[in-house]
C-alpha cells in the first residue's frame, strides 16, 4: 500500500483524528474494537476512501503499528503521522495530521463516525474552496470541527499559534483563519442523518452493530 497520492492540483486527502484515550470505552483503544468483523478505524477509512485520494493516520506513538495494520484492507493510501508530543488534546492531532497532508485541503474527521456521509465531506470541499476551511455548525450551536475540511498548511498553522498561546479549543484556530460555517439547513439537505453519530461507548458500539446489521 503505497503512502504516496497522486500529484494533481484536485487532490483531496483526508485525517483521521485517533490518538484520544478511550476513557469512556473501559481504556481501550476504541479505534480498534470490532465493528461488524472489522476495525471501527477501518469503518471510516474506508468510507473516506471513496471521496479521497490518501487518508493520515493521526495517532499516539505506541498505535501507530496496530493502528495501520487496522486499515490493511482498505482500497486507499494510508500514512502514518504520529503526535510530536503527546497529551496535547484534539487540535494538536489535526496539526500534526495535516503536516502530513500532500494535498491543498484534506477533510479531518475522528475514528469513531462509522456513519459519516463521503458525498457530505465532498460538499464541505466545495464550500471551503477559496477560503480556509468549511465548518458545520448544528442548530444547538455546537461546531462539528471533527467532521470538517480545512486547508491544510493554513489550518495547521493556526493550530500550531493556537497551542504555543496555551489554547485548547479548536475554535480558538479557527478563529484565524477564512471560513465558511454550512448551516442546518446546508447540513439536512447535503448529509446523511446520521453522520456525525459517533461512539463513544459500548452501549453506542452495540448500538452501530445493529444499525449496519439492520442496513
Amino acid at each position: 500500500m503505497s503512502d504516496r497520492t497522486p500529484n494533481r492540483e484536485d487532490a483531496f486527502e483526508g485525517v483521521v483524528l485517533g490518538g484520544g484515550y478511550s476513557t469512556r470505552f473501559d481504556d481501550e483503544d476504541k479505534a480498534l474494537a470490532e465493528l461488524r468483523g472489522r476495525p471501527l478505524l477501518a469503518h471510516v477509512v474506508s468510507r473516506l476512501g471513496t471521496v479521497c485520494d490518501r487518508v493520515v493516520l493521526n495517532c499516539r506513538e505506541e498505535q501507530a503499528t496496530a493502528h495501520r495494520a487496522a486499515v490493511e484492507d482498505c482500497d486507499v493510501p494510508v500514512a502514518v503521522a504520529v503526535d510530536p508530543e503527546p497529551d496535547r488534546g484534539p487540535m494538536a492531532g489535526i496539526a500534526a495530521g495535516l503536516r502530513a497532508v500532500e494535498a491543498e485541503y484534506a477533510a479531518v474527521v475522528a475514528c469513531d463516525m462509522p456513519f459519516l456521509d463521503p458525498a457530505f465531506l465532498r460538499y464541505l470541499r466545495r464550500r471551503a474552496e477559496g477560503r480556509d476551511a468549511a465548518v458545520p455548525q448544528r442548530e444547538d450551536e455546537w461546531y462539528q470541527t471533527t467532521q470538517a475540511v480545512y486547508r491544510a498548511e493554513a489550518m495547521a498553522d493556526a493550530c500550531e499559534r493556537a497551542l504555543k498561546r496555551g489554547e485548547g479549543k479548536i475554535l480558538a484556530a479557527l478563529e484565524e483563519v477564512d471560513w465558511a460555517t454550512v448551516g442546518e439547513a446546508d447540513i439536512a439537505a447535503h448529509a446523511a442523518a446520521d453522520t456525525f453519530e459517533n461512539v463513544n461507548t459500548r452501549e453506542e458500539l452495540a448500538e452501530a452493530e445493529r444499525k449496519l446489521r439492520e442496513g
